[in-house]
């Protein structure tokens, strides 16, 4: 199948970056950074230098529009445009979404039934969006008695929401409207009188939750809860049983819980256990009693028990099993839902109030599994989202007293021969011996004979496990003849807390070297062709990308960094950016050894020297506030400058857009196919 790939595209003319004299003090010594002046976003220069790197891509895509429309076409026409999510059953009520041909965003409805889940409008969101470039719903909870829905909306890309709140009988907007709330969750009071959200400082870090009561302007709000700790993030939300609302304050290493009665919303919260160094958790309500998810005595975490007039008073319900991650909890009425990953694959544990366990056995090869939306509580349906990387996702019911599975919902894929396809796992072993778990993806009729080109993708960062998933776009690379293999590095945790300790800070590097062992056990076992091997990762995972090609520049033909985290050194080196002082739990602080080396040992712009490279494209947010657009900007420009070879080297900036791009599905469709395009033609 490869002589479907194109033939190599060629490369364009480039442009380069004026130099403007800057040295930083490090702990390391003197660093000159000419490049420094891209943080000023005013200087008239700095956006005149984007748009002339995005007109740079353009003309490459543009003489390549062929296949990005061939692309974006088989993209489309794998998408059932017109649909009908699975409906959620709320109290009397069916809430469901539905998405429209032509039409960018869902449609949010309901309807006394399953069957006239879409009767009712909720909220359209293609209507919020008109006149918008880009548009992102942040709150959209739904009050107790259903009259109202709380909904905000981000119009720029920047996570600043404004909140409003619909009468959905009557389709419009009340009089309150909260301005520059969060992402971090809302929270209703018993009576829908009161509404808790969160505000963010000036690091555009949540840090204040407020209380708003319905009818008075936000001026009069309340403030129920602030940390001025600027390594804690704050968020809200009810419990599963809707009777409290948690306050959530965590650093990357601890955590505390503070609660409030939903039915006395202006009573003073109480603090659950006061936050301790390196022990986290996370508290739900089970009836009769609070359930505790916590790594206290347990690394890969346990489950405890508290009295509700005691919570703070906890004693052990599930122990502590090395290797099996419990990741989250959802109580119902009867019964513990257990989120876990044991050996690199999530699953579904029950708990019963007798004590009894049992594994949910859902799939062979390697696949997701989450909590879907599970709004009932005296019930013994779970409902449960499952894919793989050759079965599209499914909505299921598991009736947890036989195990009974109803299929709610299987998402469409029109034009599509799921058995063309296989997935396995296989094991890469690093140079410390450890084994590394990567999964692969290919066309049946792709042989494996070290002759395919390979896609590798990874991230590897924060404890984010990152399952298997399906994705239609990707089938245009297998059907061309390109595995596809999703690497699971050191930093995630998908093998347990140990995998993440052993990938942060001052073991960082492991995340890196794991990848490049996965690369090279991929064509050792005949995967991929050793001269065609691809790397791709966003944010963190960008940052992968970049120290894996300035670890090994050769290894690779081309590589696609998305958002990418890669000036480590200097964004962590200043606490006046946004985020920097919570990442340094998860980085280290290089303003001081033993960080300034290590970190400066890897960081992809620091160690960006004179040398081939791989072909590469890079994306970047203007009002990306997680990752700064001058960091790629920055990157970039030191690419051109230094590099000895002559490989497309492509960066395109959104320039009304944040951290996830493009926000419709056919902006982000077309997206898409610009990043195949890109890794056919390079590879």
């Amino acid at each position: 199948m490869a002589d479907k790939l194109p033939p190599t595209l060629p490369n364009v003319s480039e442009h380069s970056a004026k130099k403007v004299a800057n040295t930083w003090a490090r702990p390391t010594g003197p660093f000159d950074d000419p490049f420094a002046w891209l943080r000023d976003r005013d200087d008239p220069d700095t956006i005149a230098y984007l748009e002339a790197e995005n007109a740079t891509s353009d003309s490459w895509f543009g003489e390549h529009g062929n296949l990005v429309d061939e692309l974006f076409g088989e993209i489309k026409s794998r998408v059932q445009e017109t649909d009908v999510a699975a409906p959620i059953p709320v109290d009397d009520w069916y809430y469901s979404a539905r998405t429209e041909q032509g039409q960018s965003y869902p449609i949010h409805c309901r309807g006394r039934t399953a069957a006239t889940a879409t009767d009712q409008l909720v909220l359209d969101q293609n209507a919020e969006a008109a006149g918008h470039e880009f548009f992102d719903i942040g709150a959209f909870e739904v009050s107790p008695d259903h009259r109202l829905v709380a909904w905000s909306a981000d119009n720029s890309g920047d996570e600043h929401y404004r909140l409003r709140i619909r009468d959905i009988a009557h389709q419009h907007d009340l009089g309150d409207e909260l301005s520059d709330t969060t992402w971090a969750g809302v929270a209703w009071s018993s009576d829908g009188t009161h509404l808790f959200y969160v505000e963010a400082d000036e690091q555009e870090r949540p840090y204040r939750v407020m209380r708003h009561r319905l009818g008075t302007p936000q001026s009069d709000d309340t403030e129920v809860f602030v940390d001025h700790d600027e390594r804690f993030f704050v968020g809200i939300g009810s419990t599963r049983s809707r009777e409290w609302i948690v306050i959530h304050s965590g650093s990357k290493q601890s955590s505390e819980n503070w609660l409030l009665h939903a039915g006395d919303p202006e009573t003073a919260a109480v603090l659950v256990r006061p936050r301790q160094d390196e022990v986290e958790y996370h508290l739900d309500h089970w009836g009769d009693r609070f359930v505790i998810l916590t790594n206290d005595d347990a690394v890969d975490f346990r489950v405890m028990e508290a009295p509700l007039d005691e919570p703070g008073n906890w004693t052990e319900m599930i122990s502590h099993q090395p290797g099996r991650r419990i990741t989250n909890i959802e109580p119902f009425a009867d019964h513990l839902a257990l989120h876990e990953w044991n050996q690199a694959q999530p699953a579904i544990r029950i708990v019963g109030r007798s004590g009894s366990q049992s594994v949910l056995e859902l799939d062979t090869e390697p696949h997701d599994v989450e909590f879907g939306p599970n709004e009932q509580w005296d019930t013994t349906v779970i409902r449960l989202v499952h894919q793989s990387l050759t079965a599209p996702s499914r909505v299921i019911d598991v009736d947890v007293t036989n195990r009974a599975i109803t299929v709610v919902k299987q998402t469409p894929t029109p034009n599509v021969e799921l058995d063309n396809y296989i997935a396995e796992r296989v094991w890469a072993t690093t140079g410390d011996g450890t084994l590394v778990p990567v999964d692969v993806v290919r066309h049946v009729d792709t042989p494996v004979d070290g002759t395919a080109p390979c896609c590798v993708y990874g991230y590897g960062s924060y404890e984010i496990s990152m399952p298997p998933w399906f994705s239609v776009a990707r089938l245009s690379l297998l059907d061309r003849g390109v595995v596809w293999a999703l690497v699971h590095p050191r930093g995630g945790g998908e093998l347990g807390r140990q995998w993440y300790l052993d990938g942060k800070l001052l073991n960082k590097r492991n995340t890196f070297t794991d990848t490049l062992s996965a690369c090279e056990h991929l064509v050792a076992t005949g995967f991929a062709d050793r001269d065609r091997v691809a790397i791709r990762g966003g944010s963190a995972g960008g940052l992968l990308v970049g120290a894996c090609i300035t670890m090994e520049p050769e290894r690779f033909r081309s590589a696609v960094a998305e958002v990418p985290f890669v000036d480590v050194t200097t964004t962590m080196s200043d606490p006046t950016l946004p985020l920097t002082v919570t990442e340094w739990e998860e980085w280290g602080d290089p303003r001081a050894e033993p960080f300034a080396s290590y970190i400066a040992s890897y960081a992809p712009y620091d160690n960006t020297v004179a040398n081939d490279y791989p072909a590469l494209f890079i994306t970047a947010g203007l009002n990306d506030p997680r990752v700064s657009y001058h960091e790629p900007a920055k990157w970039i420009a030191k690419l051109r400058d230094v590099r000895t070879n002559d490989r497309p080297l492509l960066m395109r900036t959104e320039m009304g857009a944040g951290h996830a791009g493009p926000s419709g599905r056919y902006d982000a469709w077309r997206d898409e196919a610009r990043v195949l395009t890109f890794l056919l033609g390079t590879l």
